[in-house]
Formats: structure tokens, sequence, C-alpha cells
């Protein structure tokens, strides 16, 4: 087994920038002005309609470098690339092939983490968007208004086939990971619901995220810590809950840091001091805690007056506030009391 790549990057909490698809300049020039030196990329805009070549993932990388940046994570590669393999379909097997060689291309450009999700029908909301403070709008989430018969992929998969299907893709692709050094990242289902457009949603719990880790027992498996999701599941003990058992076991490799008003099956999502959880900093203080010492993505924000298709107002706004949570609590002994 290869020594992770996550493991030669700095090991403290820290803030990192994502959901944008390319390392243009601008994007770049914009997350060096926040102070943060790790950015993520969702959904990576890299030519190839099965896998993404070493050349262009290298260039990404290096284009990072000349802005003092750390290009740490891709997070989610196209459907096309593993739609047959989520659903059990023919073809798997070539798609799974193609994942290999990305993943190996991946070790050798050196880029540490991919960020997974098992959701065929992608994230779910509901239109219009929710309003917030002052006039500014997010994303909101209502199963009652969905149509309760809706199939999105032609007949009904259980939540057993969809895991049946997770470890099979696991057991073929987890080993090159270990091989080349590259840990992946399984984000919750969002909305964290039992069945969205016929297709069971196997990470939408705490028990389906041990039940995860107890099948493989692989430092290059493990976490994106959605705290928005895991709000939707439970609020703040269920936030706590998983903290405090995945963090002391190494399995939360990078965080998503949000929060929403409600619940998995009607919930809006709002500003970073707002939403179910209270108390943020006890959160930042559980975390560090329970040994997390990687970065954090702001993940989604509302939209404010005069923003940017990306969300630069909003996003500074959360970075700016989960900037000094960090600086705080990274100057804090283990056990939460200031040195």
């Amino acid at each position: 087994m290869t020594e992770r790549l996550l493991d030669q990057m700095p090991q403290q909490i820290r803030i990192g920038i994502g959901q944008f698809r390319e390392p243009a300049a601008d994007m770049l020039t914009y997350i060096a002005q926040l102070g943060a030196e790790d950015f993520q990329m969702n959904t990576a805009s890299f030519p190839g309609e099965q896998q993404w070549e070493y050349e262009d993932l290298l260039a990404a990388r290096r284009k990072a470098k000349q802005y003092g940046l750390r290009l740490m994570s891709l997070e989610n590669v196209p459907r096309p690339f593993y739609n047959k393999v989520m659903l059990g379909l023919p073809g798997r097997d070539e798609q799974i092939g193609h994942m290999q060689n990305t993943i190996r291309n991946m070790g050798r450009a050196g880029i540490p983490v991919l960020g997974i999700d098992w959701m065929p029908s992608g994230v779910w909301s509901t239109e219009p968007r929710a309003p917030r403070r002052g006039g500014s709008t997010a994303r909101r989430f209502n199963l009652s208004e969905h149509p309760e018969d809706q199939i999105t992929h032609g007949r009904v998969f259980t939540e057993d086939e969809m895991w049946e299907n997770f470890v099979y893709y696991m057991e073929r692709i987890l080993p090159v990971a270990e091989e080349v050094g590259v840990t992946f990242a399984v984000h919750p289902d969002d909305p964290p619901v039992e069945s969205l457009g016929g297709i069971g949603r196997p990470f939408r719990s705490f028990e389906g995220f041990k039940r995860m880790t107890d099948t493989f027992d692989s430092p290059n498996l493990g976490l994106n810590f959605c705290i928005g999701c895991w709000s939707e599941m439970g609020g703040m003990q269920n936030v706590m809950r998983g903290i405090r058992y995945f963090g002391p076991r190494s399995k939360i490799i990078y965080l998503h840091f949000r929060d929403v008003e409600g619940g998995a099956t009607n919930f809006s999502e709002c500003f970073i001091n707002e939403g179910n959880l209270a108390d943020k900093f006890a959160v930042m203080v559980a975390l560090k805690e329970n040994g997390f010492n990687s970065f954090i993505i702001d993940d989604h924000v509302p939209t404010m007056l005069d923003d940017t298709r990306w969300g630069h107002r909003g996003r500074a706004y959360a970075i700016g506030y989960l900037s000094a949570l960090i600086d705080v609590v990274n100057k804090m002994v283990p056990n939460g009391s200031p040195l």
C-alpha cells in the first residue's frame, strides 16, 4: 500500500474553496485573495468522455501551484463515467476500467482526494428557491412537492441493490487507490431520504456510513462529511454523533460546512450563522477534539444582492466566518481549553 498523498499535506484544520469546474485565472486569484491555499474542483471540465487523462490533471495542479495553491480534491466525476456502475447495468466493468485509469492518473499527477457520490439522479431541489434574510435566496427541498411515483431510471432500484453495486465498485477501485495513494471521500445522499425517483439511497444515515467503513476498513476510504446533510438527517445531535464516531477513526477526509433549517424531507439552506446547529463553534471544537486535521469547504451558500453565478459574495461571507472559527480552534489545546 502506497502512502496516501493526503498525508503529505498540512495536518491541521484549514479553509478550502470549491464548487467550480475549471482552474480559471480569475477563480485562482479569488481563492488566493481570500487567504486559502487549498481548493477543490467539482465535476471538473477536463476533456474526456470516459476518463480523465494524466496530462490534463497535471496541468491543473501545476497551474494552481503558480498561484500558490494546492489542488486537493476532485469532487464527482461526470455521471456518464460511472452511471452503469451505480445501477449495475451491462457495461459497468468497462466503466470501472476507465475509472481505474482515472484514479491512477490522479495519483500520478499528485491530486490526493476523489470525492464520490452514489446518486444516479443527482442532488434534488425544489423550486422556487427559498427567501432568506434581506431578500437573499437559497436552495430548498420539500418532498411533498415532488410526485410520489416519479421514476427517473426506468424502474425501481432498491437500497439493497444500490449498496450491492457500491460494494462491487469499491472491491475493484479501492485497491487501485491504495496502490497510488489516492483517498476516496463519500458524500451523503442529498436529500438524505429513503428513495428519490425510484432509487434507494444507502448513504442517508449514520448507519449507512458505519456500514461502509465496517465493510471497507481502509485508510483510503472515508467520508466527505457534509455537515448540512448530517444536519438534515438529525440536527446537532446527529452531527456530533458522526464527528465523535468517525473523527477518532480518521474517516473524515474533508468537510462541507453549511447548515439548513428543517429536516430531510423539508428544509431550506441558510447563511452559515443560521440553521439547526445553534452552536457552530461547538461543532468546530468537536472536530478538533476528535482528530480532524484536513480542509473545510464552504459548499452551498445563499445568493446575495448582485452576486455572481458562482456566488462570490455569499462565499466570501461564509469563508470569513469559517476562517475565524478555524483560527480560534487551532489556537486551542485538544480538550477545547484556551492556550
